[in-house]
């Protein structure tokens, strides 16, 4: 098998058949053979009959339903998906992330494969995400630490100049690959020789930070991440989720966001580095609010983030997630 798509559904069937419709005259682009798996993290609706349904009505014999006993987050669904396609008799060389809030633009796959064939020595890549209007979503990223934590929330013009290069979300070229950090989980190829590797993405993660916290792990392993704009989605960001939804007010930010963010600075940083992150972030969030408060801007963070964010992270730092 040439390519292995995973797709993790939850509480998302019309998301996630609008993808399966995209992919349709995509499959055939890659030589070598395509399937797609849609492991159904335990949603308790009728996601897997309305899916299966699809699947069986259009004849999409490259498509398979994978039901979970339970959700167990992003990183253990795609995981369940993985598995088993590792360890069977014909392996893919690659293995394609992509988010049920995707739509596959003409040759995205196809982009992907054919950089990752010219480049033996490249481990992961992404490609370029834009909204349902053509405007460019950020899919490509630097790592976050310590100091990315201070510009990201104290959002101030100096800082971010003073820190340009710890800025997370920094625009790639639009042209050409690049290398960079890591890349979005809605649309991130995999090779096969970096899971033999490294293993599986780290369940640890129940959403968020699972990918970030993969590519550091590749690149500490010697397989490098690049960015290929030639592939292209549309990324609906956060419709399956909610949490960072552009379209919609946003909610209380959840505690396994929390959790994921402490899990991924612990296990790369060590507990004092983390603690001196968690610092810096709730001391720019508040430099911030009162800046905010001064020029009268109206809200646009969720609700009670510094104090869930001081409230869980003191609470993490005596054990891992």
């Amino acid at each position: 098998m040439k390519l292995l798509i995973v797709i993790v559904n939850y509480r998302t069937p019309g998301l996630t058949l609008d993808c399966l419709k995209s992919l349709v005259p995509e499959i055939n682009t890659v030589s070598g053979g395509v399937r797609v798996v849609i492991a159904d993290n335990a949603s308790g609706d009728d996601s897997v009959a309305q899916i299966q349904q699809a699947i069986d009505a259009n004849n999409w014999t490259w498509a398979t339903m994978m039901p979970l006993a339970k959700n167990g987050g992003f990183a253990y669904g795609n995981n369940e998906a993985i598995r088993p396609a590792l360890a069977s008799s014909d392996p893919p060389q690659y293995v394609y992330l992509l988010n049920p809030d995707t739509i596959v633009l003409p040759d995205a796959l196809k982009e992907l494969t054919k950089f990752m064939d010219s480049r033996p020595d490249v481990g992961i890549a992404g490609g370029k995400a834009v909204g349902e209007d053509g405007t460019l979503r950020i899919s490509a990223f630097k790592f976050h630490t310590p100091l990315s934590e201070l510009e990201g929330s104290v959002r101030l013009g100096l800082i971010s100049k003073i820190l340009r290069n710890h800025i997370v979300a920094t625009p790639s070229p639009d042209d050409v690959p690049s290398p960079v950090d890591w890349v979005a989980g809605a649309s991130m190829i995999i090779r096969r020789d970096v899971f033999e590797k490294i293993g599986l993405l780290d369940e640890k993660y129940f959403m968020y930070y699972e990918e970030t916290d993969f590519c550091m792990r590749a690149r500490q392993a010697g397989f490098p991440c690049w960015f290929v704009p030639s592939s292209k989605i549309i990324h609906l960001i956060g419709a399956s989720s909610g949490v960072t939804c552009l379209k919609r007010v946003l909610k209380r930010r959840p505690r396994y966001w929390f959790e994921s963010r402490h899990h991924y600075f612990r296990q790369h940083f060590g507990l004092a580095r983390t603690i001196l992150a968690d610092v810096l972030w709730a001391g720019g969030f508040a430099v911030h609010k009162v800046l905010d408060k001064l020029r009268r801007r109206p809200r646009q963070d969720p609700p009670w983030l510094l104090w869930d964010f001081i409230r869980y992270n003191v609470t993490l730092w005596g054990h891992r997630p």
